[in-house]
């Protein structure tokens, strides 16, 4: 367990504090852009004994 040590009356002293804003200054608006994108891909020959086969795949991007 870590134990802090005290602080010295120097130390305690010499600390300055600031007052913060009133609220209305703090607000702030955060967009996220988000995009994402499905991608599939089926291919069937039509031929003798063919087969058909799907790839799939699938992006997703965010950003502030």
């Amino acid at each position: 367990m870590d134990v802090c040590p005290a602080l010295l009356d120097d130390e305690l002293a010499a600390q300055s504090i600031e007052l913060l804003p009133p609220r209305q200054t703090l607000l702030t608006i955060n967009v996220v852009n988000v995009i994402g994108i499905n991608v599939s891909l089926a291919i069937n020959a039509a031929s003798y004994h063919a087969s058909a086969t799907a790839l799939a795949a699938q992006q997703l991007a965010a950003w502030q």
